[in-house]
């Protein structure tokens, strides 16, 4: 129906005796001219006002019009139901709730997704209504004030004030209790559903994803409630709720993630599918039962984040070739390595993305599946009910598999299944969690499996960290000092080494700096020499020195590599790339 009203708008206006033929003819030759919608050229054209406008869609559609300057003072509890982003993002404000119904005054009543958001976030019905934006906007303006134009972490703190205040007071007024083990779980449960505690939530998850933080911490200590978001890897304090909150936030993340609110004394482990800001986000959530609570960790998925171009990794140009080569290898191991956080995942998808054809049949085993790769076989483990990662590789071989990612090597049988895919024709992909690429070698035989088959199988190794990208907005240039060119085995008598550190920050970077991360890469080829050195049980230092004398690059030359070409600070390679390799040298 909208569809049918917006392409016969103009006649029907003709046919009311709102505007003449000629007039309509007028205004569609501009739109075919200069594009834009119908009804606003009309109204800039002075033809018809906004008033008769809304009045007269609304007729069609059947959705009342009001007018906003008419209908009084709002309950500043309803303006602030919907987070700020929301309202300005799509032209809508709130103007009246009623038990389960929120009414909702919008420019575009059509504007489904809107309304999706809203209902995900609030949990109330939404009924629209039309006004004009220009209206839509005073009201903002009235309620949101300098919020608005100051950017996001200052509408956050202010929709969490309101929020804080609409229950009847502010940190101020709140007494910290003493712990108590007898809890009422029906107390619990309408603590967690309170429609206040419910915006609180889904401001923090908001304001987290606009934020592109890939983590949320929420933390209870004895006399307060703190609330962090990891950002470009490194973790940001913001607003956080009053401490007496803690116990009503939590369960309402556990009724979200469909956990059990009454067991607060052992870990939980959920994920939570949301919609907001346009994107579809995955949480995955971890539940911890610290001293004065319990401490929540959600992992923010973004799919539309996800870049799975093997160019946009950071692969240095001289690397790069030997890793296109060992994925497509028709057999053996390829390793990837690092700590958590290090983007082990996305290289690894990235690699499956790249192979990924009709006539291969690729299957994952992973804990959980983090993104979705069309064409690829993913399975979810699950070692509460025996689907291991050791399960699922057995498995996946009476599948008639050609590629098989197993998403870690944790223990000798997992090891062991996923050397014999690769012994018998399979080309396997896995991770490790070990400090560099040499290091994978000693952690496999700490596992217990013999040095003969893992030289017989792994012909690639990729160890990684992930470096902040300095802003290109606000990052200044200065001449290196002698003490950085010595710490980066470089003659320190040499002059003109131009270097980038982080600004003062800005808008674009929020005022840190950086924006955006990439990875630095080790990719370690085995030579003859060091499959020898393998077999000879050598300690990683040898094996790593025997990696380098074949050609490897390490991961802190990597870093001082993207330091010369001002994509990082010296400060930020060393932070992540820490300097306890021995004889590096870079050359010019």
């Amino acid at each position: 129906m909208a569809e049918s009203m917006k392409k016969r708008l103009g006649e029907m206006l003709v046919d009311e005796g709102i505007i003449t033929d000629e007039q309509l003819q007028e205004a569609m030759h501009e739109q075919k001219i200069k594009g834009g919608r119908l009804e606003k050229i009309l109204i800039s054209q002075g033809y018809v006002t906004q008033d008769v406008i809304m009045a007269f869609v609304g007729t069609q559609l059947g959705i009342p019009h009001v007018n906003l300057a008419e209908i009084g003072d709002i309950p500043t509890e309803v303006i602030f139901s919907v987070p700020e982003s929301i309202a300005t993002n799509h032209i809508l404000i709130p103007i009246a709730q009623k038990d389960k119904k929120l009414t909702v005054a919008m420019a575009d009543p059509l504007n489904v997704f809107a309304i999706d958001d809203i209902k995900m976030m609030t949990g109330f019905e939404v009924e629209p209504v039309i006004a004009s934006e220009a209206e839509i906007k005073a009201v903002q303006a009235k309620f949101y004030g300098k919020g608005s134009a100051e950017g996001g972490n200052a509408s956050a703190g202010a929709d969490m004030q309101e929020i804080i205040n609409s229950m009847g007071g502010g940190a101020d007024s709140l007494e910290v209790l003493e712990e108590q083990e007898d809890v009422d779980i029906s107390k619990l449960e309408a603590a967690g559903e309170d429609a206040p505690v419910i915006r609180l939530v889904n401001l923090i998850l908001t304001e987290a994803v606009r934020a592109r933080a890939s983590d949320i911490h929420i933390e209870p200590y004895e006399k307060s409630f703190r609330c962090r978001y990891r950002i470009d890897g490194v973790l940001h304090e913001v607003q956080s709720p009053p401490k007496q909150l803690a116990p009503a936030i939590s369960s309402r993340i556990k009724i979200m993630s469909s956990l059990d609110i009454a067991e607060r004394r052992l870990p939980q482990d959920g994920r939570i599918k949301i919609k907001v800001l346009g994107k579809e986000i995955d949480l995955r959530v971890s539940i911890l039962p610290v001293q004065f609570g319990e401490k929540i960790v959600m992992r923010i998925l973004d799919s539309s984040n996800l870049s799975l171009g093997l160019e946009s990794l950071g692969f240095e140009e001289s690397v790069l070739p030997k890793f296109v080569q060992a994925i497509k290898e028709p057999y053996g191991m390829v390793l990837v390595t690092g700590p958590t956080g290090s983007g082990k995942s996305t290289t690894l998808y990235s690699a499956m993305h790249h192979i990924n054809a009709p006539d291969v049949n690729i299957s994952t085993a992973e804990d959980p599946v983090e993104y979705n790769l069309p064409g690829i076989n993913q399975v979810a483990t699950k070692a509460s009910i025996g689907l291991t990662f050791a399960a699922a590789l057995r498995s996946f071989l009476r599948q008639d598999p050609d590629i098989i990612l197993v998403g870690e090597i944790r223990d000798r049988e997992t090891a062991e299944v996923a050397i014999n895919a690769a012994l018998t024709g399979h080309l396997v992909f896995s991770t490790l969690h070990t400090n560099d690429a040499a290091g994978s070698m000693t952690r496999m035989n700490n596992m217990g499996v013999e040095p003969f088959l893992i030289t017989s199988t792994v012909h690639c190794v990729v160890a990684q960290r992930l470096l902040r990208k300095l802003c290109n907005d606000c990052k200044e240039a200065y001449e290196a000092t002698p003490d950085i060119l010595t710490e980066f085995q470089m003659d320190p008598s040499l002059t003109g080494v131009t270097l980038y550190k982080g600004g003062a920050g800005c808008s674009e970077c929020n005022h840190t700096g950086y924006k955006g991360r990439m990875a630095i890469h080790e990719v370690m080829i085995p030579t003859e020499d060091f499959r020898k050195a393998v077999i000879a049980r050598k300690s990683a230092a040898e094996l790593k020195s025997i990696a380098r004398q074949g050609g490897m690059q390490t991961l802190r030359e990597c870093g001082v590599q993207k330091v010369l070409r001002g994509l990082t600070s010296a400060e930020e390679m060393m932070r992540v790339a820490h300097a306890d390799e021995v004889e590096e040298s870079i050359t010019e």
